[in-house]
């Protein structure tokens, strides 16, 4: 039977990188098995909680080279060409959080402790596109962003952009309001300590909206190793349950859980695509996933 085509996401060219095994990220378990075997590389699956991930992972430099000089101009492309509709899809998300409300939470608990606008983190902000909306609305924004997409948020948009990862910038506790990261952790060695420190620069009661690949969607069971998110730049796939599992255990309670996209954009006709789409969001089987996450107060 002959394969559908699949469009994946973005990523740099499969190479060889030095590597080692590594505990699981979720529950530190050392016992695997296979899950998907791609082109080139290949994925396990924890025996003990069901996380999937590449392990033996490449080193962090190595990662860090993927999005650098090399590859870098190439990403900045791809994002720059596709900002709109990821913004637009962003946004969408945003609705289903309840965006609105946060927001006016966020403004009446930030005049309330110190009379200023509340500030937003967004780590992995590409060329800024988010950070800018969320500017004009009155936020006081900072961004992270290691590739040459900084870049063009810096000069063009004129936001603030540290350039180096989240972990690295030394960003004093309690800083923020609200944090966001959109398609980040998947791409991350150390997918825990990334969620401690964005616990650690979160207020308390302060809200982190993160958005990944749901590997329990209905695209992924279908396409399988084809999948358009099993790709190289991707060292974990979380499900739902994964990830809540790795939120609480740095902290976080989770509010909310948004699934969208039930049939990838060519794969179908509008007329099978749309309600397909509507099933997979009403069921929490879409191909992506945001979670609502809050930070507990002191005491709570």
């Amino acid at each position: 039977m002959k394969k559908e085509k699949v469009y994946k996401a973005w990523s740099t060219p499969v190479s060889a990188e030095d590597s080692r095994a590594i505990p699981c990220a979720l529950c530190a378990g050392g016992r695997f098995k296979p899950a998907l075997q791609c082109e080139g590389f290949s994925y396990v699956k924890c025996a003990d909680c069901g996380l999937v991930q590449v392990n033996p992972q490449p080193e962090k430099t190595d990662v860090m080279r993927r999005y650098g000089e090399a590859f870098g101009e190439d990403y900045f492309s791809y994002e720059l060409a596709h900002e709109e509709p990821f913004l637009q899809l962003q946004l969408l998300a945003f609705q289903d959080a309840d965006f609105d409300t946060l927001e006016k939470e966020s403004f009446g608990r930030a005049a309330g402790e110190h009379g200023d606008a509340p500030a937003v983190l967004d780590v992995g902000c590409a060329t800024g596109a988010l950070l800018a909306l969320l500017k004009g609305r009155g936020w006081r924004t900072t961004g992270v962003e290691i590739s040459p997409s900084a870049q063009y948020a810096q000069k063009e948009r004129g936001l603030d952009i540290k350039t180096i990862p989240l972990e690295e910038n030394g960003f004093p506790a309690a800083s923020f309001e609200l944090v966001h990261a959109s398609h980040l952790i998947e791409h991350l060695n150390a997918p825990r300590i990334f969620l401690d420190e964005v616990f650690r620069v979160l207020k308390p009661d302060g809200r982190f909206l993160i958005t990944t690949p749901n590997i329990d969607g209905f695209q992924s069971r279908f396409f399988g190793n084809r999948w358009r998110s099993a790709i190289f730049d991707h060292l974990y796939l979380f499900s739902v349950r994964t990830l809540k599992a790795m939120l609480a255990g740095s902290g976080f309670v989770v509010e909310g859980v948004y699934t969208w996209g039930g049939l990838g954009a060519g794969l179908a006709p509008l007329w099978l695509k749309r309600p397909a789409d509507r099933l997979a969001k009403r069921f929490g089987a879409g191909d992506v996933m945001m979670m609502k996450a809050r930070k507990k107060k002191p005491g709570e």
